[in-house]
C-alpha cells in the first residue's frame, strides 16, 4: 500500500489510540472513545475491503512508528526483540559473537570486533561484510538480521562474508559478553588518574567507584573523566556516579512533568569516595543524557572543571511503559533540570520549520553556580574551557556519517603492517593518500549555504529574479562545490584525529586506542595540564 496514504490515514487516529494509554480520563473521555470506535472501525473496513491483501501487523507498526516520528526521537515503540535489546543495554551482558554491527539493508557490517570474543577468535576484521548467517541470506531477510547472530552460550553459527572482494566464511561460538561502562583507566602521570566512562548502564557507577579506588591506590591525587561519546543510560546511574564525587544529600537533579508523579527531585543518598579530589570532566557532541547529568551537576556545584566542546543538549527523560504481547513503549516524561535550575535542551521538538525538523535552541539565560559562575541553560552543557580539536564540523560529520572515514581505514589496515602502537605516525603522506581516496569516492555533502541557495532559487521571485542572476546562483554552487575538496585542509587536524582513531582501533582494540590516547589527545593533555596548575584549577571555580 503506498506508504503516504497510510500515513495519512492512519498516524492522527492512531495518536488517539494511544493517548490512551497515558491518559487520566479526567476532562476527554468522550473525544477519545469517540476516535476510538471510529479507529476500530476504519481499520476493520480497510483491511475487509481494500482492493489488495494487505498485512495488518505491517499497517500497524508503520501506523505507530510514523506517528511517534512526529514528537521526539526518544519515544518509540518496542516490540518484544526491541525490549530485549532496551534491557540488554542497561544490564550490560547479553550472549552473542561480541562485535558492534552495523545494519544495512542488504548486509551486515562488522564495525567493532570486541578483543578476546568469538568473532574476534574466529578472525573477524572491522570492515567484513556479512551477506549470510547460516542457511539465511542477509538481503532476503525483513528483519534486523543482527538478531540472528545472538544465541545461546555454547552455539554455534556460520557466517559468510566479504572482504577485500573475496568471500570467506568462518564459524563462531557464541558466548557471554560483557558491555564494560568503563573500558579503560590508568595513571596519565605519577599523580593524575583517568577514566573512560562509556555508557551508563546497570555498571556504571560500580566500575567508576573501583577504577577510582584503585587509582588513587596508585597514587592519584588528581581525576580525568572522560564522558566524550557517551550517549547516557540511567538515571540513576548518573546519580550515583555524581555522588562518588559530592556528599550525601546534594541535590543532582531535577525533573519537571505534566505528570505529578514524574515530578521529582534526586539527592545523593551516599558518602562520597572523594569529595575533594581536583577532578576535570571531558565532554563533546557525543556526550548526552546522563553524561550531562553528571557533567551539568558538576559544573553547577563546582565540584569540576568541563573542558571540550558542548555536549549535545538532550534535556528529556523517557521511561519504559509496559503494552500488551510483551511490547513497551519508551516514552519521554519530562525534562531534567540541573541543581541551579538549567534544562540543557538544545533542539525543540514541539516546534519545527518548514522541512520539519526540530528547531535549534537560539536564545539562552542565565544561570549561575553554587560559587556565583555565569552557566546558561538551552544548548547542552558549555564547557568552562573550550578544546577546538573536540569540536565537530559539517565536514567531519559527512564524513564519519558517510562511512568514508571508515572505510579508508579499512583500505589503510590492509595495506599497513604495524606491530607496536609507538611506531604509529599518521604521515602527511598518508593525508594526502586520503584526499585522494575522498576525491574519488561518491562522497558528497550540502553545507548551509548550498541549502539556503538552492532554496532561493525554489522559490526565486520572477520580477527581480532574470537568467543573469540564477547563472550566477549556478556558478557560485559549483564555486562551493569545487571548494569542499580543500576544505579538507582546512578542518585536517580534526579529520586526522578521526582517522587515527579508526586506524589504531583495527590494530590494537580500543584499549590500545586509550593507550594512543594518553599521550597524543588534546583534551587528555590539556586537562592534565590545567589539573598540575592548581592555582589556575582553583581560579576557574571561583
Amino acid at each position: 500500500m503506498n506508504r503516504f496514504m497510510k500515513k495519512r490515514i492512519l498516524i492522527p487516529l492512531f495518536a488517539i489510540t494511544l493517548m490512551i494509554a497515558g491518559s487520566s480520563f479526567k476532562s476527554d473521555f468522550f473525544e477519545i472513545a469517540k476516535q476510538i470506535e471510529i479507529f476500530t472501525t476504519l481499520f476493520k473496513e480497510l483491511n475487509m475491503n481494500y482492493v489488495d491483501e494487505t498485512n495488518p501487523a505491517e499497517l500497524m507498526d508503520t501506523a505507530i512508528k510514523n506517528m511517534l516520528d512526529e514528537l521526539d526521537p526518544y519515544t518509540k515503540f518496542l516490540n518484544e526483540q526491541d525490549v530485549e535489546t532496551y534491557k540488554i543495554n542497561n544490564a550490560g551482558e547479553y550472549s552473542g559473537i561480541g562485535a558492534v554491527v552495523r545494519s544495512y539493508q542488504d548486509k551486515l557490517l562488522i564495525v567493532e570486533p570486541y578483543k578476546g570474543y568469538p568473532a574476534d577468535k574466529a578472525g573477524l576484521k572491522a570492515g567484513d561484510e556479512i551477506v549470510k548467517i547460516g542457511d539465511i541470506s542477509v538481503m532476503d531477510f525483513e528483519d534486523n538480521a543482527s538478531e540472528l547472530l545472538k544465541g545461546a552460550n555454547g552455539t554455534s553459527v556460520t557466517v559468510t562474508f566479504n572482504r577485500q572482494g573475496e568471500t570467506k566464511s568462518a564459524e563462531i561460538t557464541r558466548s557471554a559478553v560483557e558491555v564494560d561502562a568503563v573500558p579503560f583507566y590508568k595513571m596519565i602521570d605519577a599523580k593524575t588518574g583517568y577514566i573512560v566512562l562509556a555508557k551508563f548502564n546497570a555498571k556504571a557507577s560500580g566500575q567508576t567507584k573501583e577504577a577510582l579506588i584503585d587509582l588513587k591506590g596508585k597514587g592519584a591525587e588528581k581525576i580525568v573523566l572522560d564522558l566524550r561519546g557517551n550517549p547516557g543510560g540511567l538515571l540513576s546511574e548518573a546519580i550515583n556516579v555524581t555522588n562518588l564525587f559530592v556528599p550525601k544529600g546534594e541535590l543532582i537533579v531535577t525533573t519537571k512533568s505534566k505528570v505529578k508523579k514524574f515530578n521529582r527531585e534526586y539527592h545523593t543518598k551516599n558518602k562520597a569516595v572523594d569529595a575533594e579530589i581536583p577532578l576535570v570532566v571531558l565532554v563533546d557532541g557525543g556526550s548526552a543524557s546522563a553524561s550531562e547529568i553528571v557533567s551539568g551537576s558538576l559544573q553547577d556545584l563546582d565540584r569540576a572543571v568541563v573542558m571540550g566542546a558542548r555536549s549535545f543538549g538532550k534535556g528529556l527523560v523517557q521511561r519504559p511503559l509496559k503494552l500488551t504481547y510483551g511490547t513497551q513503549l519508551k516514552v519521554t516524561i519530562s525534562r531534567y533540570y540541573t541543581p541551579s535550575g538549567r534544562c540543557i535542551q538544545s533542539l525543540d521538538y514541539w516546534n519545527r520549520d518548514a522541512n520539519g525538523n526540530a528547531v535549534k535552541t537560539s536564545t539562552f539565560n542565565d544561570f549561575t553556580t553554587r560559587n556565583g559562575r555565569k552557566v546558561q541553560d538551552g544548548g547542552g552543557v558549555l564547557p568552562d574551557i573550550e578544546i577546538s580539536a573536540t569540536k565537530a564540523n559539517e565536514l567531519t560529520t559527512a564524513l564519519l556519517q558517510n562511512h568514508v572515514v571508515f572505510d579508508f581505514a579499512t583500505d589503510y589496515y590492509y595495506s599497513n603492517q604495524l606491530r607496536n602502537l609507538n611506531d604509529f605516525k599518521f604521515t602527511e603522506g598518508d593525508f594526502q593518500q586520503f584526499k585522494n581516496y575522498v576525491s574519488k569516492s561518491d562522497f558528497s555533502f550540502e553545507t548551509k549555504t548550498e541549502r539556503v541557495l538552492k532554496q532561493a532559487m525554489t522559490n526565486r521571485e520572477e520580477v527581480i529574479f532574470n537568467d543573469a542572476i540564477e547563472n550566477d546562483f549556478k556558478t557560485l554552487l559549483v564555486d562551493i562545490d569545487k571548494s569542499k575538496l580543500s576544505a579538507l585542509e582546512n578542518y585536517q587536524k580534526e579529520i586526522q584525529s578521526k582517522l587515527e582513531d579508526e586506524i589504531v582501533k583495527r590494530y590494537f582494540y580500543r584499549e590500545g586506542l586509550y593507550e594512543y590516547y594518553l599521550t597524543h589527545d588534546d583534551a587528555i593533555m590539556a586537562a592534565a595540564e590545567l589539573l598540575g596548575n592548581t592555582v589556575k584549577y582553583s581560579e576557574i571555580l571561583k
